[in-house]
């Protein structure tokens, strides 16, 4: 349905561009329904509060530039599991809605966890 592999690297490809405080570089791609990728990462700032996680990074720029709704967003991390916080959900609701694919590749190449907004979050209120 959605081209995985190209989503999966540019969410790895921008995932190199994370200034981090903490330990754990997070990339993220977004499709929106226009067929149009953005891309974001994460943006840490030594007063953690004013952290920008790379889902909304990437969907504000998807917003930025007069594109949506999201689609999809793949989100990609070293790590074995890894969904988005509820502020990230937050704004895939907001951006995408509750049928919008939220994916997650935790290694460059490797298979992608998919799930869609309403299944991470099934009690949101819609």
């Amino acid at each position: 349905m959605y081209d995985w592999k190209t989503l999966g690297e540019s969410a790895w490809k921008v995932r190199g561009n994370a200034h981090l405080h903490g330990k754990t570089a997070v990339g993220a791609a977004v499709l929106s329904a226009q067929g149009n990728i953005y891309t974001g990462c994460n943006v840490e700032h030594r007063f953690r509060a004013h952290d920008v996680h790379s889902e909304v990074n990437a969907l504000t720029t998807m917003t930025a530039a007069g594109d949506g709704p999201a689609v999809a967003v793949v989100i990609a991390a070293e790590r074995d599991r890894f969904t988005p916080c509820g502020g990230c959900l937050d704004w895939i609701f907001e951006l995408g809605g509750p049928t919008c694919t939220v994916a997650f590749q935790g290694q460059p190449g490797g298979k992608f966890d998919t799930l869609r907004a309403d299944e991470l979050m099934p009690h949101y209120p819609c």
